[in-house]
């Protein structure tokens, strides 16, 4: 916890560390900024302090046209704490108020709407409402100032109910009419791609080694759903794929850094074409959760840093995220789908059933054709398409029904330990499974997996003993952040150096395998030939039995 003494040495030192993480409000100037706002620093006496910009933005502040603190990354409170207030703020950044109100929003957290509101407003001074107004704000700056879109479509596209309430809001934020926002950016740097195509910069903080986000990915790319491919850049890789959005679907694509590119240099370049702009918010939320963007890297860091196993790796590879997800439903069938099959096997299956079940775009772009399978359609699938044992295509149509008839929910609103206790209940559902899960659909920072193979070589690899009940002793000291130590071990047993790719051996995104170490996730391995290793050799036993007799 930070007071606002420490609040004021961040903003008078323009620390970005804390861009995000709160707001401070300049009573003299009537307008609120990020800690680093490179402006004169204000006096400490006229400094408010917000925890969100929708708390700045009611207490009568507009947003600093010099330093946007509307562009800045969430706070990576947001992304990790179980409690209500964490809860809601996720489904709120995937536009819940937006589609279904204060009420729908209140439901699905298992609240009151006044229950809600009082939380939320008492621990960040605005209530969802607001914070949801905030973000819409945010929205429309983003398609004012990087598209030509009429006005009027910007109005509804960013989620307002009204060209009057969006007219309002505009100028209630920015002190400007949304002509005159749109009029700060020369004309020659708004795009008119075809379909909603945006471009736009993911912002994150501290630094990113985005050399594990895109290896990590390619491995397990569904043909025809997603890939990498080389980007515009020397040096650049694009990671591509599919988005199934609530008003329609999109294409993303995120640049991960070049080679020369320092690691703090604050943002991805992405670019988006939905076929309904009003999914914009969504697809964004989506894609900073998949590559962890508004995560902490410093407290992460600082503390597995000290560790006499880690040490090293975190000082020669700084920023290591711990991916998540845009679908938890997709997500859910492929790890069930990775059960005790290399990676390599998996991501076949999962190519087999998206281009049995999944639907077709109406323009293929690249090698992307197609959406990821719904749970309700894998729940009906014909069992002739799954090609697996049969108590894993029953763990697997059990799962998909479960999601489908909502009995089991894995959205950003839900309680982890329900969620997991629920999916545990399921057939053929074990605890590796639910790990898994934890850490990647629901943003869990502290889960750890002591059954899987690519940590007990990772372990093995830094010295350390591989079995489940030393593993899980060591990992100990590695609280809260242990789902980030798994993937260090992951990169560890990968044989990955300080650049961020293999020591030795085969691109990773050209054949799917490392030809050092063992690559895991999702279930599966490589070994040092890149010959598939059955990850469920190494699960606990309970799982194993419970996948091959369920």
């Amino acid at each position: 916890m930070i007071d606002d003494d420490m609040r004021y040495r961040a903003v008078d030192s323009r620390d970005s560390r804390f861009d995000g993480v709160f707001f401070t409000a300049v009573t003299t100037t009537g307008i609120y900024c990020r800690p680093s706002c490179p402006a004169v620093t204000p006096k400490r006496v006229n400094c408010t302090f917000y925890p969100t910009a929708a708390a700045a933005q009611g207490a009568g502040f507009r947003a600093c046209r010099r330093c946007r603190p509307d562009s800045v990354p969430g706070s990576p409170e947001w992304n990790h704490r179980a409690d209500l207030v964490g809860r809601a703020m996720r489904l709120i950044g995937d536009g819940v108020v937006d589609r279904d109100g204060v009420a729908g929003l209140a439901g699905r957290l298992g609240y009151s709407s006044r229950q809600l509101q009082r939380q939320l407003t008492a621990e960040l001074g605005a209530g969802p409402i607001a914070l949801a107004r905030a973000r819409r704000a945010q929205t429309a700056r983003l398609l004012l100032q990087t598209t030509d879109l009429p006005v009027t479509e910007v109005a509804f596209a960013s989620g307002f109910a009204s060209v009057r309430q969006f007219n309002d809001t505009v100028r209630e934020v920015y002190d400007r009419t949304p002509s005159g926002l749109r009029e700060e950016v020369a004309a020659g740097r708004r795009t008119t791609g075809p379909a909603g195509g945006l471009t736009l910069r993911l912002a994150y903080r501290g630094a990113l080694d985005s050399d594990h986000l895109i290896d990590f990915l390619a491995l397990r790319a569904v043909p025809g759903v997603e890939e990498v491919v080389a980007g515009a850049r020397p040096g650049v890789r694009t990671y591509r794929r599919t988005l199934a959005l609530p008003y329609g679907h999109g294409i993303a694509e995120v640049d991960g850094l070049a080679t020369a590119d320092p690691r703090t240099r604050g943002w991805l370049d992405c670019r988006l074409r939905l076929t309904d702009l009003r999914d914009l918010t969504t697809a964004v939320h989506r894609l900073r959760a998949l590559f962890d963007l508004d995560a902490d890297p410093g407290a992460v860091d600082e503390q597995l840093g000290e560790d006499p196993l880690l040490g090293a790796h975190v000082r020669a590879r700084p920023g290591l995220r711990s991916p998540g997800h845009v679908d938890p439903h997709e997500l859910a069938v492929r790890a069930v789908l990775g059960q005790q099959v290399t990676v390599v096997a998996a991501r076949t299956l999962a190519g087999r059933l998206a281009r049995t079940y999944g639907v077709p775009l109406a323009e293929p772009s690249g090698g992307l054709d197609r959406l990821f399978p719904t749970a309700a359609a894998l729940a009906v699938a014909d069992p002739a398409h799954l090609a697996m044992p049969a108590a894993r295509k029953r763990a697997l149509t059990g799962l998909c029904a479960a999601l489908a008839e909502g009995a089991v929910r894995l959205d950003g609103g839900v309680d982890r330990d329900q969620a997991a206790a629920e999916l545990l209940a399921l057939p053929g559902i074990g605890p590796w499974t639910v790990g898994y899960l934890r850490m990647r659909a629901l943003a869990d920072p502290d889960v750890f997996l002591p059954g899987d193979a690519g940590v007990r070589h990772g372990l093995l690899r830094l010295g350390a003993a591989g079995d489940s009940k030393s593993a899980t002793a060591t990992a100990q000291a590695w609280a809260p952040w242990r789902s980030y130590a798994v993937h260090r071990l992951w990169a560890a047993s990968s044989g990955e150096g300080a650049a961020g790719r293999p020591d030795t051996g085969t691109d990773p995104v050209r054949t799917g395998v490392t030809s050092t170490g063992v690559t895991s996730g999702a279930g599966v391995t490589s070994d040092r030939a890149g010959r598939g290793v059955p990850a469920g050799a190494d699960r606990p036993a309970a799982e194993k039995a419970e996948c091959e007799t369920a």
